[in-house]
């Protein structure tokens, strides 16, 4: 069961270690990092390859769990959470985003995002109703019929983006978001989920080594060895 955390902002990270084997050896991800995130916060944690920022973004998406510290979202304390209830808490308040896209090739664009709200068990007609909307949001009108073969880098990007918030999440997690882009399509992806931040309040977390990542964001904290080298608000 979770309790609820004390302090404000929507994210609390106080003090959260991970370790991970590979083979006999071991590798300290992240070291005592502690971290608050507010509501509606549009924030980049970069660092170079091996730096935890990709781990830190896993433990905030209740994807892993710590070895030590906690983890609090919207007053709930997700790090004391088992399998099942990461995975229940996942679903129902967080998006994700990834550089692979991670469509599903044979479902449409349409039934990738309806997807998500079938997992909630939203009826026939809220799917049908929040899914044309968030379409026609992102600029996909006209394209929900399109397998993701048939959509560019950039659409099949939108149609990510459009998945992850489709069922309204209070906070979005995009893990590399602009890797598999050009530079002009990145940014215009970018300029979308800003968009969304401003006119939603959703917050937006990225994980990033693209110094245009970097750039868009209103805060940036850069990770090196697994701990927090910088914060910098912009």
């Amino acid at each position: 069961m979770s309790t609820q955390g004390n302090g404000s902002g929507i994210i609390s990270v106080e003090g959260v270690s991970k370790t991970y084997r590979a083979g006999e050896s071991t590798v300290r991800a992240l070291r005592n990092v502690s971290l608050r995130v507010e509501q509606g916060e549009f924030l980049s944690i970069a660092g170079p390859s091996g730096s935890g920022k990709t781990t830190l973004l896993n433990l905030i998406g209740c994807i892993d769990a710590v070895d030590s510290g906690e983890i609090t979202i919207g007053g709930s304390r997700v790090s004391g959470l088992g399998r099942d209830e990461l995975a229940l808490f996942r679903r129902k308040n967080l998006g994700f985003v990834f550089q692979t896209f991670n469509l599903i090739p044979v479902l449409t664009a349409y039934e990738n995002i309806a997807f998500a709200l079938s997992l909630l068990g939203a009826s026939d007609r809220e799917t049908r109703e929040r899914t044309m909307a968030i379409l026609a949001e992102v600029g996909l009108a006209g394209m929900e019929n399109r397998l993701p073969s048939r959509l560019s880098g950039g659409q099949q990007q939108r149609v990510a983006v459009a998945r992850a918030l489709v069922k309204g999440p209070s906070i979005v997690l995009a893990d590399e978001p602009t890797a598999n882009l050009d530079s002009d399509t990145g940014q215009a992806i970018l300029e979308l989920m800003r968009a969304m931040n401003e006119t939603r309040r959703t917050t937006f977390i990225f994980s990033t080594h693209d110094p245009m990542v970097m750039n868009f964001g209103r805060r940036l904290v850069r990770l090196h060895d697994g701990a927090i080298a910088a914060d910098e608000r912009r």
